[in-house]
């Protein structure tokens, strides 16, 4: 076995990206920029928080919780869900369902976006942000 340098895997659409965001939470991203698929494992900050509720045009998720707990929000046609997800459980979303996610004090989450995209396959969604935004941690738990 031989190790791919970042150049050479650069060369194949390959690249990594990390980045601190603004709620804390630290993201390290492997990315396929040739067909807009990535993988990114998401550590939580210390404080548990929202992200941004969101969707995609082109391609699919699939959230996976490795330690601590999350809960994603769902609106899909005019349909409202919220659930909490424990370690190990998964929750995945298919093109146009608008998505948010919750992730509890120091989590630990995968994210694998799949499928055929146009760069920046990512859409704001403030009409869930208004259902999300203001729920906390406890209220959250007691769903």
């Amino acid at each position: 076995m031989h190790r791919i340098s970042d150049e050479d895997a650069y060369k194949y659409g390959i690249e990594t990206r990390h980045d601190l965001m603004d709620s804390g939470e630290r993201r390290f991203r492997l990315i396929c920029s040739t067909d807009g698929s990535s993988y990114c494992r998401t550590v939580a900050s210390e404080k548990g928080a929202w992200q941004s509720s969101h969707y995609h045009k082109s391609v699919s998720e699939i959230y996976v919780v490795q330690s601590g707990w999350m809960v994603y929000a769902e609106l899909k046609e005019e349909d409202f869900k919220l659930r909490v997800l424990r370690e190990g459980e998964t929750v995945s979303f298919a093109p146009f369902v608008h998505h948010n996610i919750y992730l509890s004090t120091e989590a630990v989450i995968h994210t694998i976006k799949y499928g055929k995209s146009e760069d920046n396959d990512w859409y704001a969604s403030p009409e869930l942000d208004n259902l999300t935004q203001h729920l906390s941690s406890e209220a959250l738990l007691s769903i």
